[in-house]
């Protein structure tokens, strides 16, 4: 007999597209977006007259399933390239139930991009839409969210492309990085060429333009206040850039062959600023971490012997998680830098990225074989700990009473 197939869990769900990033929909968009149909549609009930014909449907951007517009939203983005593979090219958006600790079956909306494989992108945090850069042809697009069906009970969170032409990012290559700041008022796109450009939004005005940052830019993130900017390219240093003066601030170097791979800023229980590197060093897969005053190295912490193929932080800042390219992904608890929680073969195929939800609640990660999945980050309780201490102190109370019993005798 052969063995029972394990049937794939709940938060675990494959859209027929092979993923390279993933973000979640920010729950003030949402929301927002929400009060914006609501009042159109009362606009219309009141400036419209009554009819007995049904309305027809509006012509739609994207493949959308009904959906109410609350709770928690995942974009997705990937494809098969431009071959004639078969496997498309899309934008998927997909709903995540906490109390069914599910992801929905289907997608609430699949954005075909025809021959065009998104590859990266970056949503722009007060609701502008986002930027994908093209893997095939070598460009980078703007999307707006489309909520279609204004005038209807049930709203369809969706996308369109847009009519907005980013004409500094026209002609420059490949563009393997993308990011927004925080308050989404600055994008920094890193380039296959080593070119690490950062505009602000929506003018586009170049703030800082260097075409050799590194021999090829892998990642970029901003610190939380938006005042400096880490980039890592193919071997060699991080770079911190100084935003305000489009200077290099400090450049860390790699140690005993490190590779580096994914930087985060990220801020400590004590409200202390970091910047953590993933990379492999001889160990394996290690976290890195520099203090952000004097940019000397804080420490290295050996995790697994896999390398790291994906890396993030929450946004509170008390988990790192890591994901490799045998599908495994690893929650680290920052405090102690130790594996707070290991899923083995969370993915068949490699992790290709890793969010956390706004709430650090939950993290998402996406593979290359076509899968999505939400983890719940669960709280590690220190009851044994607790205990072992209340054994402690009443010890020595014990011991204490009997010393002061034999003083007095």
């Amino acid at each position: 007999m052969g063995k029972r197939q394990i049937p794939d869990p709940p938060t675990l769900k494959k859209y027929g597209v092979p993923f390279y990033s993933v973000a979640w929909i920010p729950q003030h968009l949402i929301k927002s977006r929400q009060i914006e149909t609501a009042d159109d549609s009362s606009d219309s009930d009141r400036n419209s007259a009554p009819s007995t014909e049904p309305e027809s449907e509006p012509a739609t951007k994207a493949e959308s399933e009904p959906s109410s517009i609350a709770g928690n939203y995942l974009l997705f983005a990937g494809g098969g390239g431009a071959g004639r593979s078969g496997i498309p090219n899309a934008l998927v958006i997909a709903h995540f139930d906490i109390e069914s600790n599910s992801l929905s079956s289907e997608p609430v909306c699949k954005l075909g991009t025809d021959s065009e494989l998104p590859y990266r992108m970056a949503l722009q945090s007060q609701g502008d839409g986002l930027i994908c850069a093209m893997e095939t042809p070598k460009v980078c697009r703007w999307f707006d969210w489309d909520h279609q069906n204004k005038n209807s009970e049930i709203h369809k969170l969706s996308l369109k492309l847009s009519d907005k032409v980013l004409t500094q990012l026209e002609d420059v290559g490949q563009q393997l990085a993308l990011a927004f700041n925080n308050d989404g008022t600055a994008l920094a796109a890193g380039g296959e060429d080593g070119n690490l450009r950062v505009f602000k939004w929506p003018s586009m005005e170049v703030i800082l333009n260097e075409s050799n940052a590194h021999s090829s830019v892998k990642d970029l993130h901003f610190s939380s206040d938006g005042k400096f900017l880490a980039s890592l390219g193919s071997g060699g240093p991080c770079r911190v850039w100084d935003i305000s003066s489009s200077m290099v601030l400090s450049s860390l170097p790699n140690e005993n062959r490190e590779t580096f791979s994914s930087c985060r800023f990220s801020l400590t229980n004590d409200k202390t600023q970091v910047l953590y590197i993933a990379a492999m060093t001889e160990k394996g897969g290690s976290i890195l971490t520099w203090n952000t005053q004097t940019w000397e190295r804080m420490g290295s912490k050996y995790i697994i012997r896999d390398a790291i193929s994906a890396f993030n932080v929450s946004a509170d800042g008390k988990i790192l998680a890591c994901g490799t390219p045998s599908g495994d992904i690893v929650i680290v608890n920052s405090t102690n830098m130790r594996i707070q929680t290991m899923i083995k073969k969370a993915h068949l195929g490699i992790v290709t990225a890793l969010a956390f939800s706004p709430d650090s609640r939950a993290l998402a990660s996406v593979s290359m074989d076509s899968s999505a999945r939400v983890t719940i980050i669960e709280e590690k309780t220190t009851g044994g700990l607790s205990l072992w201490i209340a054994v402690f102190i009443i010890l020595l109370a014990i011991a204490a009473y009997f010393l002061q019993q034999g003083i007095e005798n």
